[in-house]
């Protein structure tokens, strides 16, 4: 398993998932479990089995979770030029004036709609270790892209 990249807050977050995956999720699939149980014959019971599923689900979720904090990281990023987990990165477009703002993270905190790149994505590997000012290509699903490195935060 490879280490997981995550801010302090991250780390926090997935904490207090867990805690309610483990404590009150898990109570109201068991809750939810005895009284599909309690319906009769557990062959054709619908609610049984998507009570199964959830706890499925949960229990899924709970070992993703446990997995991704014994491997965590926690970044903390440093102010500098150099583009590395945490860094808020300005680029533009080969062609185009329009600038664009990345925050590179690790790929649990990913969120495009919220302009966090996983440092795993072809464009987030293509930055990690430039410079402001440099220009770099890298292969997307479209094509080859040229970008250069506007500003690093």
């Amino acid at each position: 398993m490879e280490k997981e990249y995550l801010t302090q807050e991250k780390h926090n977050a997935l904490q207090a998932e867990l805690q309610d995956l483990k404590t009150i999720k898990r109570k109201e699939i068991a809750e939810h479990l005895e009284y599909a149980r309690s319906l009769g014959d557990l062959s054709e019971n619908a609610e049984y089995h998507e009570a199964r599923e959830d706890q499925a689900q949960a229990e899924a979720r709970i070992l993703q979770i446990e997995t991704i904090l014994k491997n965590a990281i926690i970044v903390s990023h440093k102010t500098g030029d150099i583009v590395e987990i945490g860094s808020k990165v300005t680029v533009t477009k080969a062609g185009e004036s329009a600038q664009t703002v990345f925050t590179l993270v690790g790929s649990e905190e990913a969120d495009i709609a919220l302009g966090k790149i996983s440092h795993n994505s072809p464009l987030g590997a293509a930055l990690f270790g430039k410079k402001k000012g440099e220009t770099f290509e890298f292969k997307s699903p479209r094509g080859i892209v040229k970008y250069t490195i506007v500003d690093v935060k």
